[in-house]
């Protein structure tokens, strides 16, 4: 086939989610109201934590920065696949779609990382709730939060890179709604066996180790909590860490499921709708798994209310 290499290229094209012409506008509207839901439920996440002095405290302030991440997560890939539903246009430049991709790695990673954090922040709370204070101190946290933007960051541009030095056959339709390494790859016309060692590598440090060190966490959780005598101790306990809990659980078993185990008759489309899934669904839960899991938040949201109230008076 046609050898094109980054530099003749000038678009790719986005082939989209498996739907019919005539299904468009439903699918646009969905989408569009779960993306601005997304948005602004995590933006309220972020705004709740910044007002209110209760919820200024380790496990939130993780929790701001990934509200943050989710917001950036959505806006990557949902707002590009909106304009192509709506003008019913499937191109993407070359360098569009390369720093689309670049995002993507890079948010992926750093929810990876955060919700790592924040199993550690829930382990010590647990755990040890006498050094809580002490270890847990604004120099520790900002440190993780700061590793795990270094560390997405460079997971993302090693496989930016590697990718800007393949050459590309002349059938440069991609199978997706955005710009996934994985499809990509498989466009590509080079040897791409190093690419593929940077993905099981990366995958080990990105995705097998964080889920590894949040089981270990949760591992020991659950042998403190199991040494309570009193229920309503057990009770308090898994108040603390549900919502994270239930954040990771779909977050990973989502990934594991699409990535780690798919299945032989699985079609491109079934592969396309899990990616939602993640992309466009994890996002778009978080905000209430926090907000109606968690009694902090709805008593700093009643009294963001309960302000606003008097001020309007």
């Amino acid at each position: 086939m046609k050898r094109e290499n980054q530099s003749s290229m000038s678009e790719f094209l986005l082939l989209g989610l498996p739907i019919r012409p005539e299904q468009q506008g439903v699918f646009f509207a969905l989408f569009l109201g779960v993306y601005l839901t997304t948005v602004l439920g995590n933006l309220l996440i972020l705004l709740l934590i910044r007002l209110d002095p209760r919820l200024h405290t380790p496990m939130y302030f993780f929790l701001s920065h990934l509200a943050l991440t989710d917001i950036s997560f959505s806006s990557v890939t949902v707002p590009k696949m909106l304009i192509n539903m709506q003008t019913q246009g499937q191109s993407i430049p070359y360098a569009g779609c390369v720093t689309q991709m670049y995002f993507f790695l890079f948010f992926t990673g750093l929810d990876d990382f955060l919700l790592t954090s924040m199993a550690y922040d829930r382990y010590m709370a647990i755990c040890h709730p006498l050094h809580y204070t002490i270890v847990m101190g604004q120099g520790l946290c900002t440190l993780l939060v700061t590793v795990s933007w270094i560390l997405s960051c460079a997971n993302a541009l090693y496989h930016t890179l590697l990718l800007t030095q393949l050459s590309f056959c002349a059938d440069l339709s991609i199978p997706h709604f955005f710009c996934d390494l994985d499809a990509l790859l498989k466009l590509s016309c080079s040897d791409t066996s190093l690419n593929e060692l940077a993905i099981f590598t990366a995958g080990v440090a990105v995705i097998v180790l964080p889920l590894v060190c949040i089981l270990i966490s949760y591992g020991h959780i659950g042998a403190t909590i199991l040494k309570v005598p009193s229920t309503k101790g057990i009770c308090k306990a898994l108040s603390t860490c549900g919502s994270h809990l239930s954040v990771v659980s779909l977050y990973y078993g989502t990934i594991i499921g699409l990535y780690f185990f798919p299945s032989s008759s699985t079609s491109r489309d079934k592969s396309t709708i899990a990616s939602v899934m993640y992309t466009v669904v994890t996002p778009l839960l978080n905000p209430f798994i926090y907000s109606l899991r968690n009694r902090d938040m709805k008593e700093a949201l009643e009294r963001l209310l309960h302000r606003a109230k008097v001020l309007s008076q």
